[in-house]
């Protein structure tokens, strides 16, 4: 009894092994493909349990995910008007044929990516070499975006591969042609600045010399004003006095010697020489 128990557990592991050996999950983030004898047999593209002859057929494993193939450092374009840029850039792409992918490459990820790098990188050099730094700075970037990733693609899908994208995350002037341009851009600055200040002081002026005139009008305007005001108010006077004057001409004129005498002796320090006989003195002598 125990010897044919242990020849049906043996049995049932010799079965375990030959069904570990013949079956095998495909994940669905993979591709499967069969190999017998180093040649290519089968792909499979469905996730789940598939089958293969033990001892004759292996199995290899492809990533069927979006890939992204980055730069390390930023690439060195000359654009059409023979000037440097700095390009930073970065890939998204796939496989959708296992079989090329293995043909081409050998089914190895490196060789695939220095392959993606190099078609990526000789594109873009002659898309930037047709342009000048303005169109790629901002201009026409979508456009070299999007026929960079059609020409990419077209050249990937003969080792199997897709490109799905291709972005330009930087593009800027290398150090030493930066520095120049921001002193050209601040000594560009500071000009337009000075010519604002320029424009500024003249307007100033400007502002200044109208206020002055007008400040000199308001002047002689209320000065004519002042002037004709008292003009019409010294006639008037003069009309009253002279009414009052020719109402009685005798009291006027004592009237006007008795304030000439005061204003003369207001002080005792003043000294006067007239003829005693003078019409100076006519109401002190004759006060009648």
């Amino acid at each position: 009894m125990n010897a044919r128990l242990q020849i049906v557990g043996a049995l049932l592991g010799l079965l375990l092994i030959i069904a570990s050996m013949c079956l095998f999950t495909v994940d669905q983030r993979q591709f499967a493909v069969i190999f017998q004898l180093g040649e290519v047999k089968k792909v499979i593209t469905e996730p789940g349990l598939h089958f293969k002859l033990p001892m004759v057929q292996n199995v290899r494993f492809f990533d069927n995910r979006v890939q992204t193939l980055d730069s390390q450092e930023p690439e060195r374009f000359i654009t059409s008007e023979k000037k440097n840029v700095l390009v930073d850039s970065y890939v998204k792409w796939r496989i959708i044929d296992p079989q090329l992918y293995y043909v081409s490459v050998g089914g190895d990820e490196s060789r695939a990516r220095t392959r993606l790098a190099q078609t990526v990188n000789d594109g873009l050099r002659g898309e930037f070499g047709k342009r000048t730094v303005h169109d790629v700075v901002s201009g026409a970037r979508d456009r070299i975006m999007e026929e960079m990733r059609g020409k990419a693609d077209a050249d990937a899908r003969k080792i199997g591969v897709q490109i799905l994208d291709v972005r330009l995350k930087r593009v800027e002037l290398p150090q030493e042609v930066s520095e120049a341009v921001y002193r050209r851009m601040e000594a560009e600055r500071k000009r337009v600045a000075n010519e604002l200040r320029s424009e500024g002081s003249a307007e100033a002026e400007k502002i200044r010399a109208d206020a002055d005139r007008q400040r000199e009008v308001i002047i002689a305007d209320a000065y004519r004003d002042a002037q004709k005001i008292k003009g019409e108010g010294d006639a008037k006077a003069a009309a009253i006095y002279g009414q009052a004057f020719g109402q009685n001409p005798e009291f006027y004129a004592f009237y006007r010697s008795l304030e000439a005498y005061r204003n003369t002796f207001n002080s005792k320090h003043d000294v006067l020489v007239v003829e005693p006989n003078s019409d100076f003195f006519k109401y002190l002598k004759n006060p009648k």
